[in-house]
C-alpha cells in the first residue's frame, strides 16, 4: 500500500499543474504563453540546470555516466524512429524524426524524478535533460531545417549553463549560498510554469493524422521504456539513478519539438509533429504511472 501512496504523491502534483494549464487554455484560448517560453529558455532552464547539477549531491562521474547512457538511448531511439517512419512510408523522415528521439525529459521528466527520488533524482535527471536541451538546439534544429545553424547554439543560454555546471562539478567548486538559493527558486518557478504551459499547449495542438500519430506514439511510449530496461540490464545499473534513467526514457515527445519545427519546417511537417506530441502525451497519462510504479518498486 505504501508504494501506491508514494506513486500518488509523485504523480498528482505533476498532473494537477498540467490540468491547471489545460483549464486555463480552454477558458482563455488566446492566453499568451510567450512570456513562459522566453522565461524558461533564457532564465529558468539555465537556473534549473545549474542548481540541479551543482547543488543536489551528484558527482561529476554520475553526471558524465548518465549523460553518455542517455546519448546511447537517443541513438537507439533514432534507429527505432527511422524504422517506424519507414514503415509508415513517411516522405520526409529526417524532419519527422525529432519527436521520436527527443522526449519531454524537462517539462515532465524533471519534476517526476524530483518527486520520486528527491534532490539526487533531480540531479541525475538534470544530466539527462541537459543532453536533450543541447540536442534540441543542435540536432533538433539540424533535422527540422536540414542544415546546421551554429548561431542557434551561440545564442542558447542553457548551452552555457551546461558547460558552466560541468566545470563546477568537475572541479568540485562549492557555489555561494545566494546563488544556490536563487537558482533553486527559479527552478521551482520554472517547473510550475512549464508544466502549466504543457497543459495550455494540449488545448492548442491538433491531431491531423490519428493512425500515424498513434503508431508513432506507440514507438515513443512503448519502445522507449524497453530501451531504458535494456540499458539498465546491459550496464548493470541499480538504485535511484537507474530508476531516473528508466523514467526519462519513458517520457512522451517534447513540446519543444513543435516549437522548433514551427520555425524551421513546412506546415505539413509541423502538423505531423504536433499530432505525435499530443497523442504521446495523452498516452503518457496511462504509461507513466506504470513506469514510475516499476521504478519505485525495483530501483530505489
Amino acid at each position: 500500500m505504501e508504494i501506491y501512496i508514494k506513486l500518488f504523491e509523485v504523480l498528482f502534483p505533476v498532473f494537477f499543474v498540467v490540468g491547471i494549464g489545460y483549464y486555463l487554455g480552454r477558458k482563455s484560448p488566446k492566453i499568451d504563453t510567450a512570456f513562459i517560453t522566453n522565461f524558461a529558455a533564457n532564465i529558468g532552464t539555465p537556473a534549473m540546470i545549474i542548481y540541479a547539477v551543482t547543488s543536489t549531491g551528484i558527482t561529476f562521474n554520475i553526471f558524465a555516466d548518465y549523460f553518455w547512457y542517455y546519448l546511447l538511448a537517443i541513438i537507439l531511439f533514432s534507429i527505432v524512429g527511422v524504422i517506424t517512419l519507414y514503415i509508415l512510408k513517411t516522405k520526409d523522415i529526417v524532419r519527422e524524426l525529432p519527436p521520436l528521439i527527443l522526449p519531454n525529459t524537462g517539462n515532465m521528466g524533471l519534476p517526476i524524478c524530483l518527486f520520486a527520488y528527491g534532490s539526487q533524482g533531480l540531479g541525475v535527471s538534470a544530466a539527462i535533460s541537459s543532453l536533450i536541451i543541447l540536442f534540441h538546439f543542435t540536432l533538433g534544429v539540424f533535422l527540422a531545417d536540414r542544415k546546421f545553424n551554429f548561431k542557434v547554439i551561440a545564442k542558447n543560454p542553457p548551452f552555457y549553463a551546461i558547460i558552466f555546471s560541468a566545470i563546477i562539478l568537475f572541479h568540485e567548486i562549492e557555489l555561494p549560498i545566494f546563488i544556490i538559493n536563487t537558482t533553486e527558486w527559479l527552478m521551482y518557478a520554472t517547473i510550475f510554469l512549464i508544466l502549466m504551459s504543457l497543459g495550455i499547449a494540449l488545448t492548442r495542438l491538433k491531431v491531423f493524422s490519428l493512425n500515424k500519430a498513434i503508431f508513432s506514439s506507440i514507438s515513443r511510449m512503448i519502445i522507449g521504456p524497453i530501451i531504458g530496461f535494456l540499458l539498465i540490464y546491459f550496464f548493470n545499473l541499480n538504485g535511484f539513478a537507474a530508476g531516473v534513467l528508466l523514467i526519462q526514457c519513458s517520457m512522451p515527445s517534447a513540446v519543444l519539438n513543435y516549437l522548433v519545427a514551427s520555425i524551421y519546417s513546412p506546415k505539413k511537417i509541423v502538423d505531423s509533429v504536433a499530432s505525435t506530441i499530443v497523442v504521446s502525451t495523452l498516452m503518457s497519462f496511462i504509461t507513466i504511472p506504470i513506469i514510475v510504479f516499476i521504478a519505485l518498486k525495483y530501483f530505489s
